[in-house]
């Protein structure tokens, strides 16, 4: 066969893969480890003792689906805290839940009671900043990521750490000195270590979006610190209006999750309107895919523009710029001040 029908031949090339990376316990599913002995009851909870998120599920699929009517290859990632003797329970519920994905990781819980490591049974950090560089080295031809996680252990730090030794802003030896202080065990630093040194020269990327659910109601100005990539979000339709912005949602998505979120009790259109005004107030959405969003929703029945609507936008208007000037720099400029997240954080 002569060279040129070869090349005539030739396999199209795979489209650019875009990572969509949930953290599995508090993101998407309800699950209670506040205590040794709500831990304990994990791996005895069947699939149907598993409650997602309200409007979860349905963003995932929304993520899917806008990522293939781009051209782009999506891949669902999942990171849990929960022992890996949970896992058919939880293949369960998300096949239930309609969602499809490439990966799932859990902890391994049950050797660290055996072996009475008690520390490494809440710690998160060496363990999920691992994972998830050494997961990057998997997948290499993927130009950017979307983070999900949770207000409850660690996940802005860690999130912000991974995508900060992704796009080559924290150099391996920085990275080093900050888990050490956080007191990472010996082992996890080199295994770490190992993998940051990789990960900007043979997977280049960036991580476009830290979202962080709000499970516990942490006050958003606690994450001022983290800049403008970080999104804390009361709601899964402040997620999707977000992502909407982004151009990683279409309009067909933000029905789907705003009817979810109406399914729970004292659920409302007024709620869900308040919800995307607070998320404008806050800076991370702009007055103008506020009104595009709320129209949207308003065609379906689901929420409606206040009263004044025009005295309300420019107020909107306002607080988002105020918002901007002082806490959104540059798009690049902007770093994290690690030794204040880290005094911060250990701040009574």
């Amino acid at each position: 066969m002569s060279r040129s029908k070869r090349d005539a031949i030739a396999p199209a090339p795979a489209p650019p893969a875009v990572i969509f990376r949930w953290d599995l316990d508090k993101t998407y599913l309800r699950t209670e480890f506040e205590s040794l002995r709500k831990m304990v009851r994990i791996p005895f909870e069947s699939a149907a003792d598993k409650v997602a998120l309200p409007g979860v599920p349905q963003l995932i699929q929304a993520l899917r689906r806008c990522a293939g009517a781009r051209g782009e290859r999506p891949l669902v990632f999942f990171l849990s805290a929960s022992p890996p003797q949970i896992g058919a329970a939880i293949r369960e519920k998300l096949a239930l839940d309609g969602i499809e994905y490439e990966g799932i990781t859990f902890k391994d819980q049950l050797r660290n009671l055996m072996r009475g490591r008690w520390r490494n049974l809440r710690e998160q950090v060496g363990y999920k900043l691992g994972e998830l560089l050494e997961s990057r080295l998997r997948v290499p031809d993927s130009p950017r990521e979307v983070l999900f996680g949770d207000d409850w252990e660690s996940d802005p730090l860690i999130y912000s750490l991974y995508a900060d030794v992704m796009n080559g802003a924290l150099a391996p030896e920085q990275l080093v000195e900050i888990i050490a202080r956080l007191g990472v065990d010996t082992a996890a630093v080199e295994r770490i270590a190992a993998a940051a040194k990789r990960v900007p020269e043979e997977t280049p990327g960036e991580v476009a979006r830290i979202f962080i659910n709000l499970e516990r109601r942490t006050p958003p100005g606690r994450f001022h610190a983290f800049g403008s990539r970080l999104v804390p979000a009361f709601n899964y339709l402040q997620t999707a209006a977000s992502l909407f912005e982004m151009g990683l949602l279409d309009e067909g998505a933000l029905p789907v999750v705003a009817a979810a979120l109406l399914e729970q009790p004292r659920a409302s259109g007024e709620r869900l309107r308040n919800s995307i005004d607070d998320l404008v107030r806050r800076g991370h959405l702009r007055p103008v895919t506020r009104t595009r969003v709320l129209t949207v929703l308003e065609k379906q029945g689901l929420a409606s523009f206040a009263a004044h609507e025009r005295v309300l936008r420019a107020r909107l208007a306002a607080a988002f710029d105020r918002w901007t000037r002082r806490f959104a720099p540059t798009p690049g400029a902007f770093q994290i001040d690690y030794d204040r997240v880290l005094q911060e954080s250990a701040e009574p």
